[in-house]
């Protein structure tokens, strides 16, 4: 997910929200009342010591200068404020796990920081732990499960401040609403990954949902919505396949990988015996994600499962699926997913011309619903490639004949034939290689 601590640092900044800018404000406030009032909560030492590594600009020597404050005044009330700087350190330094122990660190102590500057110190933190928490989370990790709830939790909590927050006076509303909707947007991301790997899959719907009415055009998102709709029990496949096509359309550089599951999944749901027919479909599902700007699926979108198809060819023969391929429409649509790529055992037909070949034969042939039919056929309605049998040579034009074979392709009508490869004639309908020739029959 393309987001960054930093891009909020920067918009909370512009507000006038940035907590190491809070921080020294709100502490300096009792230490210049000292005179006049009580004594603030610690030490000069220790709040120079805290000024001089917050003024530091280099990262690295201001992580000596943080640790060597922890160091030295290991009970200070000034810790939430050392935490939160070595929060912004590491995350300048790229360094996630640090930013989350610290982050947590911070959270845990956070009620010793200043009210005013508390609600935006604690947001912020939660906000540079949850990305690092997507940076660097390792599902293989023996913690796994607990960090994922932690984060989940922590999400939850962000998303409650991220309401509670105020706008300041100075600031617009579009400005405001900006940096509210991209903390919203990561809080939910970060809540829906976690449950996604907790195998909370509905409540992973929801927050990747919410997510994307923040940052519709985030096709990680848009992906990991599509994993946890495919994932639930029963999967929701048309949603599923809906998200996975929308993560595409916005064409990032994770297009591949989500064509590639879409198509893994598309194969599982369908379960043809031709996997190339599934091209087509992917290629109207893509063009309808492409040209939709809704978050829902089609409510006509839909594609005919592994159960439909094996009762469609339950329920048919072979010339109800030949009526069908040459109805056009859904039900050839249909017929043909269904049929392609399967064996038909013992079709008989009647031989209208016969080409030899090096193992076997091409025969054009016509296949009928009753003999009488078969006998007066003049045309063909079938190509069949018989292989791997030279006897097949001894056919003649006329002979009606039985085989077995895969069916391959069609062409669609006026012109219709199927065609079929892998073939072999039933060997009691071939003639014997010497004497007198035997036509076959049924």
């Amino acid at each position: 997910m393309k987001r960054t601590a930093g891009s909020v640092v920067a918009v909370l900044a512009g507000l006038g929200l940035l907590f190491w800018t809070a921080a020294p404000a709100a502490m300096a406030r009792p230490a210049a009342q000292q005179e006049h009032q009580q004594q603030p909560a610690y030490t000069l030492a220790e709040y120079n010591a805290y000024q001089q590594a917050a003024s530091e600009k280099n990262p690295q020597q201001r992580l000596k200068l943080l640790d060597d404050f922890v160091e030295k005044f290991p009970k200070s009330t000034l810790l939430p404020y050392v935490y939160a700087l070595y929060v912004e350190t590491y995350r300048q330094l790229n360094q996630q796990d640090k930013v989350i122990v610290y982050a947590d660190k911070l959270i845990e102590n956070a009620n010793s920081l200043d009210p005013q500057s508390r609600p935006v110190t604690v947001l912020q933190a939660l906000y540079a732990r949850e990305v690092a928490f997507n940076m660097v989370f390792n599902e293989k990790a023996p913690d796994a499960a607990q960090q994922a709830e932690r984060a989940r939790d922590l999400a939850r909590q962000g998303l409650q401040m991220v309401q509670e927050l105020k706008k300041p006076a100075n600031v617009s509303e579009e400005q405001f609403n900006q940096a509210r909707q991209q903390m919203q947007a990561l809080f939910d991301y970060t809540a829906g990954v976690a449950s996604l790997f907790l195998k909370d899959y509905r409540n992973a719907q929801q927050f990747l949902r919410a997510a994307l009415n923040d940052d519709p055009k985030n096709a990680v998102t848009w992906f990991r919505l599509g994993i946890a709709y495919l994932q639930d029990s029963p999967p929701q496949w048309m949603n599923g396949f809906w998200a996975l096509a929308r993560a595409i359309a916005l064409k990032t550089e994770i297009e591949p990988q989500v064509r590639s599951y879409l198509r893994q999944e598309m194969l599982l749901y369908q379960k043809p015996a031709c996997q190339n027919l599934l091209d087509d479909e992917m290629n109207q599902l893509l063009q309808a994600a492409a040209a939709s700007q809704s978050a829902e699926a089609p409510a006509d979108l839909k594609f005919p499962s592994a159960d439909d198809l094996a009762k469609y060819l339950q329920d048919s023969n072979l010339f109800t699926i030949m009526q069908d391929l040459q109805a056009g429409g859904d039900k050839a649509h249909l017929a043909w997913l269904a049929a392609c790529g399967n064996e038909f055992p013992d079709v008989p037909v009647k031989i209208i011309d016969i080409t030899p070949t090096a193992d076997g034969a091409v025969l054009r042939v016509y296949a009928g619903s009753t003999p009488e039919d078969i006998q007066k056929a003049t045309t063909a309605n079938m190509e069949v490639k018989v292989t791997e049998q030279p006897d097949a040579q001894r056919l003649h034009k006329d002979d009606i004949v039985r085989f077995t074979g895969t069916l391959v392709s069609y062409d669609p009508p006026p012109s219709f034939l199927l065609h079929w490869d892998k073939a072999k004639v039933n060997p009691e309908d071939i003639p014997p290689a010497t004497g007198p020739r035997r036509r076959g029959s049924r």
